[in-house]
């Protein structure tokens, strides 16, 4: 049977993102400040200059690398919404097209991964021996503090069903 949207008002929703606050700006930065305080040293000591320009070339490829990563990884998002008869979890990334699955919040438990400190590392909604995982790209922090609400809903859920 398939599930029908709900007009209702959602008992939770979110929208999960990756955290952007790794910035590709500091890294060109203090590229171009390396190169400034190192060019008077390759002048100075000309067998420097080949290895130097091979370490700021190497430097330079890799702040591209991780600048493409990043706007990459930028663009990924999850769609939480829960309703007491539904739980709907779509997730768009950058080169697949939006992913929608539905639930019921009774046939799903909430299970959390922790590291030796305690620390949530992964969220994960089983259903069977089906297992999606929630925010992966979320620090520990936001993955508990995430985890806490969404359970205290999902937990609602159930009881209002």
């Amino acid at each position: 049977m398939p599930m029908q949207a709900t007009t209702t008002s959602p008992l939770f929703a979110a929208t999960l993102r990756p955290d952007r606050s790794l910035r590709t700006v500091g890294g060109w930065i203090g590229l171009v400040i390396a190169g400034l305080v190192g060019t008077p040293l390759l002048v100075a000591v000309p067998e420097f200059i080949v290895p130097g320009l091979i370490a700021y070339g190497v430097a330079g490829t890799g702040l591209m690398a991780f600048n493409i990563r990043q706007s990459r990884r930028g663009q990924i998002r999850q769609q939480i919404t829960l309703w007491a008869d539904q739980l709907e979890i779509a997730t768009t990334g950058p080169r697949q097209s939006r992913v929608l699955r539905r639930f019921k919040p009774t046939e799903v438990r909430l299970h959390l991964k922790r590291d030796d400190n305690e620390r949530t590392t992964a969220i994960l909604l089983k259903r069977g021996s089906e297992e999606i995982e929630l925010g992966p790209f979320l620090s520990s922090d936001d993955k508990s503090s995430f985890a806490k609400a969404f359970g205290r809903a999902l937990r609602l859920a159930r009881q209002v069903a």
